[in-house]
């Protein structure tokens, strides 16, 4: 995750607005945007994966694609 991508992440899921907070009072924002920081990686990761399926049948790039997508799940 790019220094811009985490600006607007921060910003996004609002945690602009605790930045005052003690960090231990602020624990569920905090596990907010890392949580969103995960999916937002996880789906960059999983297109890639996509990139790679080029209009085929169902090959291994989507089945990579879609166990990255389904990590969350677990």
């Amino acid at each position: 995750m790019t220094q811009n991508e985490y600006i607007k992440l921060f910003h996004k899921e609002q945690l602009n607005l605790v930045a005052f907070k003690r960090l231990m009072d602020c624990d569920e924002e905090v596990l907010r945007l890392v949580n969103k920081a995960i999916e937002k990686e996880r789906e960059e990761c999983a297109k890639l994966a996509d990139e790679y399926a080029d209009g085929l049948e169902r090959n291994y790039s989507e089945i990579i694609a879609d166990k990255i997508r389904a990590r969350e799940e677990e």
